[in-house]
């Protein structure tokens, strides 16, 4: 159940009737979230299956997906339990292992069996042994990758007596399945959503106001400007490059870059509104990041709860900056492969959190050597010009379905042919509107909003409506899959 399609809307608008008919009632009020995000999550996954030959059949796929989420919460929540009664370093080790084991494991198996088999098979003819590599038929469950690390950073914190341990069995189960940040994030620090679960809701008119107001733009972005360069431009350019001029090519990279995030913006948007419509408050996710003055600066304003989430439990566990210079660099490299591979199980991704990592290192390297001085407006523009463009080199391998079509991109831009048959007027006006309006400050974007918000209900209602059929005509006839939906 995409976040853009119309049954979306029909569940959104149920599930929030009945949630506010309970607000008062706390265990039914969870109970029913639970249930509803449940379901939510089965349907997805059953729809996916359904599209493929996978064991069990649709049906028992999607039970057995559930079930993972099910079992995982419940034996974090009863690990919680347990750390916060035992002192016992070596028993808390164990209790900690285990929860790290079961969600790894599930992990490792759903998302990179098939990639370390491939692998190994490789490693192995390289010294001249043929080896038959074993696959599973398995899709991908719907946000693994995501509720594996809410789930983690639990069970982490717990264990690290940062963070007192779930009492209500319902709220932890809540927190995991949570629909609107389930299927691809934000990803959600338990400090921040367990508090908010255990309180009795607000229904606040201003707050639901401004949900509805991020649903609305969120949606935009994603279809407007993010679904229409992929299926005019980007996918097209990507799949078959030797099809395409380097200036087709160039205009595709950039196009890209636009289109992954209007599109995982846009779902960010939609989750955060629909959150707040239920009175509760997801992380900001994204700040203009195409704006950043460095690699450094491009992290602090993109996926932001992955980046922390990788800085808290990965880098400063690794040592961070704490050990000198060159083992920081080894620390950013590590962290950042390993990044990419959390994005998907392929030496694309590999390649493309290696560039990050020996970029950052770089930056790194580069602020040590100049100091604090203040940098000049001039200095700074090309800063911004040169991370913009190191980014959307590294996109290429994030997009490119293989890492040949990787390389054939490269090596066609490479060519410096001219030509832009290909590229639609269109397509180059909605690749520089989006990074426009990416790049507008936030007081205004917070104003237009805010008038929004103050505006008579009606009006709001008539605004919605015309923007919802605004929307529908824009559609194309194919819905399009959120892009981080696959990881």
């Amino acid at each position: 159940m995409l976040f853009n399609s119309p049954l979306y809307g029909v569940f959104l608008l149920a599930t929030f009737a009945v949630f506010w008919l309970l607000y008062r009632r706390r265990v039914p009020r969870a109970l029913f979230l639970v249930l509803a995000s449940y379901g939510f999550y089965f349907y997805g996954t059953w729809e996916a299956a359904a599209a493929e030959d996978v064991p069990l059949g649709p049906w028992g796929w999607s039970v057995l997906c559930l079930a993972i989420i099910f079992v995982g919460s419940t034996l974090d929540y009863w690990v919680g339990r347990a750390l916060g009664k035992t002192s016992s370093p070596r028993a808390r080790k164990a209790l900690l292992l285990v929860s790290i084991v079961y969600y790894l494991g599930v992990l490792s198996t759903f998302k990179y069996w098939n990639f370390a088999a491939d692998s190994l098979a490789a490693l192995f003819a390289l010294g001249g042994v043929r080896v038959q590599a074993t696959h599973l038929r398995l899709v991908l469950p719907f946000g693994i990758s995501f509720f594996t690390f809410e789930t983690m950073s639990y069970t982490i914190d717990v264990y690290r007596r940062e963070l007192e341990p779930s009492r209500r069995y319902l709220d932890y189960l809540l927190f995991v399945c949570f629909f609107p940040h389930l299927v691809a994030g934000p990803i959600v620090r338990p400090r921040q959503m367990l508090p908010q679960l255990a309180a009795t809701p607000v229904a606040d008119p201003q707050k639901q106001a401004r949900g509805l107001w991020l649903i609305g733009t969120g949606l935009a972005k994603k279809i407007v400007i993010g679904d229409y360069l992929s299926q005019n431009l980007v996918a097209r350019a990507f799949g078959n490059p030797e099809r395409y001029s380097s200036l087709e090519l160039g205009v595709a990279v950039y196009a890209y870059a636009v289109q992954i995030y209007c599109d995982f913006s846009g779902y960010t948007d939609v989750a955060v509104g629909s959150a707040l419509l239920f009175g509760y408050e997801l992380p900001q996710n994204f700040d203009s990041p195409y704006v950043a003055d460095s690699l450094q600066d491009f992290w602090h304003r993109w996926h932001i709860s992955l980046s922390t989430w990788l800085r808290d439990y990965l880098y400063v566990p690794l040592g961070g900056s704490r050990k000198g210079a060159w083992r920081t660099y080894v620390n950013l490299m590590i962290t950042m492969v390993l990044g990419g591979l959390w994005h998907g199980a392929s030496f694309n991704f590999v390649i493309w959190g290696a560039l990050h990592g020996g970029g950052l290192a770089v930056t790194r390297m580069w602020q040590r050597a100049r100091g604090a001085a203040p940098a000049s407006w001039l200095w700074k523009g090309v800063s911004i010009v040169l991370t913009f463009h190191f980014v959307c080199l590294a996109w290429i391998f994030f997009r490119a379905p293989t890492l040949g079509h990787a390389w054939l991109v490269l090596e066609r831009i490479a060519r410096r042919t001219g030509g832009a048959a290909n590229v639609s007027l269109r397509v180059a006006l909605l690749v520089v509107a989006g990074l426009a309006l990416h790049a507008l400050p936030w007081r205004w974007v917070h104003g237009v909003r805010e008038q929004f918000v103050r505006t008579p209900v009606l009006v709001q209602g008539a605004l919605l409506a015309a923007a919802a059929y605004g929307l529908h005509l824009a559609a194309g006839a194919k819905t399009e899959p959120f892009v981080y939906g696959q990881f």
